[in-house]
């Protein structure tokens, strides 16, 4: 999963006895595609193997699209990499950074989410703020003019957990009610994917049915997962070409679904270039994908028949059941087990997975290193960052 809101809002039904949490803050590491600077570290060089950004300990850290977003144990909210359509929040509008750069001055920040060129971001008194791209009105603000420094979105205090996707905003209210806002007209292949029954843009928040029992939402470029605190498994909406919804089909849908029937499903995360793989960890450990297997970014190895056929509903990876969270990026998936080893799969150009090779592609899950102390990866478009236990 990507770590996008600080220690003790990771999960709403996490049991400290069966799992210990990461010992966050923790120092901050980056490899992969360093384009537009998004590494973090002053260059544009790529790195196939984690290297430490800076000296500073991190609560959060958000790759995104092209850039990233960290939030430091003191509470102030660092953007670097591609600043198109001022999505770092730096009030400019094409100049890129290659190193953390502070947004303001305040050291409230709780939680942070980027999408493919706007990020919205949660303060510690539960105001809503967000910048970036706005044509879909995936900012929130009942407009869609761009915006390059963050913007409080209405004046609610509720707002607890939030989630871009590359044209739309998800979030969660401390009532356990669902939000979303931004794309759902099809126009980025999308539609559907607010779980509104309709394919409407929708420029400020509304509300998905009345039901207040959410925990998690993750959300990529055309549709939206989620778990209740049931632990039960949905899929809020969208475009389901190569089976993300989870349904064993792949009909599109504009209102949430329950994907299967169990009650122990835990963390979550999607992601996918067009939106097109999630994966999931239940109670017991265990690791879940589905979607486009494309470059084996699923992790269940090659098929004979088909090297990188399409699951549309749940498919166990391995037999473990010491993984902790999980990741998605554009073309590959990262993970970290409760014994702190980092893990990850698919295509591996430019870095990607950190393995420390060139190109190629592995279909199932290879260590990443030797070492024992990761407490949080999250994986972007072509990057990842992963903080370690301190």
């Amino acid at each position: 999963m990507s770590n996008r809101w600080k220690a003790g809002f990771i999960q709403a039904f996490f049991d400290p006895l069966a799992t210990p949490p990461p010992a966050l803050p923790g120092p901050l590491y980056a490899w992969g595609n360093a384009a537009s600077g998004m590494l973090g570290d002053g260059t544009v060089v790529n790195k196939s193997s984690p290297i430490q950004i800076g000296s500073s300990n991190w609560d959060v850290n958000e790759s995104s699209v092209k850039r990233t977003f960290g939030i430091t144990e003191s509470g102030g909210l660092y953007s670097w990499g591609q600043d198109g359509f001022g999505a770092l929040g730096q009030n400019t509008n094409s100049i890129n950074i290659s190193s953390p750069t502070q947004v303001g001055a305040l050291t409230t920040w709780l939680a942070v989410s980027g999408g493919s060129y706007h990020a919205v971001a949660v303060k510690t008194d539960g105001t809503l703020w967000s910048w970036g791209y706005n044509v879909y009105g995936q900012l929130g603000d009942g407009a869609t003019s761009t915006v390059s420094s963050p913007i409080q979105v209405g004046a609610l205090t509720t707002w607890l957990k939030v989630c871009c996707g590359a044209y739309n905003t998800f979030a969660i209210k401390t009532d356990g009610t669902l939000w979303a806002w931004g794309a759902n007209s099809g126009g980025p292949n999308c539609a559907g994917a607010l779980g509104q029954n309709d394919v409407i843009d929708y420029s400020s928040p509304v509300q998905i049915g009345a039901l207040t029992d959410w925990a998690e939402i993750y959300s990529n470029a055309r549709s939206a997962i989620a778990i209740k605190t049931d632990g039960t498994l949905w899929a809020i909406g969208g475009n389901n070409d190569l089976g993300t919804l989870g349904q064993n089909n792949t009909d599109h849908q504009s209102s949430p679904v329950q994907i299967g029937a169990l009650t122990n499903w835990e963390k979550l995360s999607t992601g996918g270039g067009r939106g097109t793989y999630c994966s999931a960890i239940k109670t017991d450990g265990t690791l879940w994908t589905w979607g486009d297997n494309n470059d084996g970014g699923l992790g269940i190895g090659e098929s004979a028949v088909n090297p990188w056929a399409t699951v549309s509903s749940p498919i166990q990876v391995g037999s473990l059941t010491n993984w902790y969270s999980i990741s998605i990026g554009r073309f590959q998936m990262m993970a970290t087990k409760t014994d702190g080893t980092l893990w990850g799969w698919g295509n591996y150009a430019n870095g990607r997975l950190g393995n420390n090779l060139g190109s190629g592609a592995a279909s199932s899950p290879i260590q990443i290193g030797a070492e024992t102390y990761w407490g949080a990866v999250s994986t972007g478009e072509e990057s990842s960052t992963g903080l370690k236990k301190v």
